[in-house]
């Protein structure tokens, strides 16, 4: 017998709440990326050394490019390691 009041199996007991995400260069001003600033350039790496990309971090195309031009120049000038096994 079912009852009238049982919880449906196809919906979820809880939405996780989803945030909407913007890019922080245009919201906080930034016009240039500072390639000399390591710390700030970890934000946008993985613990692996890679860029994370825009899908995740929801930086515009036009920063993206600057961000990923500064963490290249960051890179070479030996400022951030091109790969590591545990970076943060």
């Amino acid at each position: 017998m079912q009852s009238n009041n049982s919880v449906s199996h196809n919906e979820p007991l809880h939405k996780p709440e989803v945030r909407k995400k913007y890019c922080r260069f245009k919201k906080l001003g930034i016009k240039y990326i500072d390639y000399k600033d390591p710390n700030f350039l970890l934000k946008f790496v993985n613990d692996q050394g890679r860029m994370l990309p825009r899908r995740i971090t929801g930086t515009s195309l036009k920063y993206q490019r600057k961000l990923s031009q500064s963490i290249k120049r960051a890179r070479h000038l030996g400022l951030l390691p091109f790969v590591t096994d545990g970076l943060k």
